[in-house]
């Protein structure tokens, strides 16, 4: 049987280490194509680029059998680019990562590695976005290596549920400490935000944004708890956004 056909991108750069451990766990898996940001585009979320041009080119791998391009744009726009323009036909799988830190809970609001990953959906394409609780640019993605391969092969063979992205999230401790994967849903959290007011040379006014994770979330059943007990979560994400529950209560509003 043909090898199956993966598209990978992220979202920290076609040069970040996590990019580089994820492609070379995929060329194990299948034919293997890369389309990923010219430069980092962490927390840019779903964002595409509509009022300018896209700019892509095809790179030198170290590896003959790996097609990789660098593409100017936002991840999301690297999986559109890839899945109509430079793909000889629609991937049979996307991943996006691995990620440099948490996708966890509200983060994946934000992230732009499941962004991509969400994009493949959106498209008909069974995506997975991969994690690591490790900012460093020198994280130690290869404790993780053997569990994506693992996660990757079960979704090729029982197939991602129709409408639905996996969200894995690894946590950075040795291999052995790993205590398996957890099927989670998405703990109720948030950042507390503070900006930092400052003023340039110039006297003019900027800021910077930062603040702290909350879990409000004591569930034991959540992305949070199982990353906190040493397990690998996943997550099914749906990107159809409708608040299913909520329709029935809104038709009794009197819109006349």
């Amino acid at each position: 049987m043909a090898k199956p056909l993966i598209l990978v991108t992220n979202d920290d750069g076609i040069n970040a280490p996590g990019i580089r451990t994820l492609i070379s766990v995929m060329k194990d898996v299948g034919d293997v194509i890369v389309v990923a940001p010219n430069s980092p585009q962490s927390g840019m979320g779903h964002a595409i680029t509509i009022n300018s041009t896209l700019h892509s080119s095809r790179i030198t791998s170290k590896d003959s059998e790996i097609i990789e391009y660098s593409c100017s744009g936002t991840p999301a726009d690297c999986v559109k680019l890839a899945i109509n323009e430079l793909m000889p036909r629609k991937p049979d799988l996307c991943v996006s990562g691995i990620n440099h830190g948490s996708n966890s809970s509200i983060n994946v609001i934000y992230s732009g590695t499941m962004s991509a990953a969400i994009e493949a959906g959106i498209e008909g394409v069974p995506a997975i976005g991969f994690s690591l609780l490790d900012y460093r640019w020198n994280a130690n993605f290869s404790e993780s290596k053997d569990f994506i391969k693992k996660i990757t092969e079960n979704a090729l063979k029982n197939g991602i549920p129709k409408g639905v992205v996996l969200n894995v999230n690894i946590p950075s401790v040795e291999k052995s400490k790993i205590k398996g994967v957890k099927v989670c849903r998405q703990a109720n959290a948030s950042w507390v935000e503070e900006f930092d007011k400052r003023k340039n040379p110039l006297g003019q006014e900027y800021y910077w944004l930062t603040g702290k994770f909350v879990n409000k979330d004591k569930g034991e059943d959540t992305d949070e708890w199982a990353l906190n007990q040493n397990y690998i979560s996943i997550v099914p994400v749906e990107f159809d956004l409708t608040a299913h529950h909520a329709i029935q209560e809104l038709n009794e509003w009197n819109f006349q």
